[in-house]
């Protein structure tokens, strides 16, 4: 880019609620989208001038909006605007989009994380120089405007700190998160359908009240899962751990050969979930269930064995490495 500030910034790829965890488990992957930010001098008073480009996912005519309604501008727009500072006459984008969209794989809350990063490295630059003209955005402030513009924290959590994380909101609204490193042994493994669903429409299915019981259910799969997943990932704590009674039903009749494949795997002994609102599969794959994976999955499903990112958002000035 050619523009006078610039940052770029890579997010990673997540799958929430892993089975029962519903909008608190959420895991990163080791697949990114990139993103060159750039601002022009900032002038409120001129005329606003925003420019994206985008290679790979949503590059095709009309996917995405190219100006100021495109999801990273608003969180730059909104992130600016926390941080005090004199919106910017222009911005530049230049997306690398890599993680599908409308799958469950968390590109929104992606694109979300990666501009609300891009702002706060911009935003010293907007302020001309002026001593205390721009208001400190530290990591924790960084997460709760994260999940303010995206709705919940599942996916925002695993993309900022990487790894497996658990968040949670209070009463008050407030929402925080822990970390926790998977075992080395967790292998993840994507199955991404040609297919896509809307996490509006996912959400929209998903009944006001549970039953007591399922809440419980769950509760207990969840803290099963967490320790499977961080000291012992063997297949009959994975398979128990991975059992879900409060969303995945209630969406199956929006994505049915979703929610035939999940069943199909999980009777086979493969710990398998709905990724996200769906309607990608993540599996978690064990030596002794590796070979079972492929045969239940048909030619339009995409296989994609991956990694934990453990690292999570980074973001970098062109001239650094």
């Amino acid at each position: 880019m050619t523009d006078s500030h610039g940052v770029v910034v890579r997010v990673p790829a997540t799958s929430a609620n892993l089975g029962p965890g519903f909008d608190s488990l959420g895991l990163a992957l080791d697949l990114y989208d990139e993103v060159e930010a750039a601002v022009l001098d900032a002038d409120g008073a001129r005329l606003r001038d925003v420019r994206v480009e985008v290679e790979g996912e949503g590059a095709g005519t009309g996917e995405l909006d190219r100006g100021e309604s495109h999801l990273i501008v608003k969180a730059m727009r909104t992130t600016f605007d926390r941080m005090g500072v004199v919106q910017p006459s222009g911005i530049r984008l230049r997306c690398r989009n890599r993680i599908p969209h409308a799958r469950g794989l968390g590109s929104s809350s992606a694109a979300i994380c990666a501009g609300v990063l891009a702002a706060r490295a911009l935003a010293p630059a907007l302020a001309d120089g002026a001593a205390g003209a721009v208001r400190p955005l530290p990591d924790d402030e960084v997460f709760a405007l994260a999940t303010e513009l995206e709705g919940h924290p599942d996916n925002v959590a695993p993309c900022l700190a990487g790894g497996l994380t658990i968040a949670w909101t209070d009463q008050s609204g407030a929402s925080s998160m822990v970390k926790v490193t998977p075992h080395e042994d967790v292998r993840p493994v994507v199955l991404i359908p040609d297919f896509r669903l809307s996490t509006e429409e996912a959400r929209g299915l998903l009944p006001k009240d549970v039953p007591h019981a399922d809440a419980a259910f769950n509760a207990g799969r969840a803290a099963l899962l967490v320790a499977a997943l961080t000291q012992r990932p063997e297949p009959g704590l994975l398979l128990a751990g991975t059992e879900d009674r409060l969303h995945q039903d209630h969406r199956a009749s929006a994505m049915p050969r979703t929610a035939e494949l999940v069943r199909g795997l999980r009777a086979a002994g493969v710990p398998a979930v709905v990724s996200g609102a769906g309607p990608t599969v993540l599996v978690f794959m064990t030596r002794d269930t590796k070979d079972l994976i492929a045969p239940k999955v048909g030619n339009d499903w995409h296989i994609q064995p991956m990694n934990v990112d453990p690292r999570g958002a980074y973001v970098r000035f062109p001239e650094t490495r």
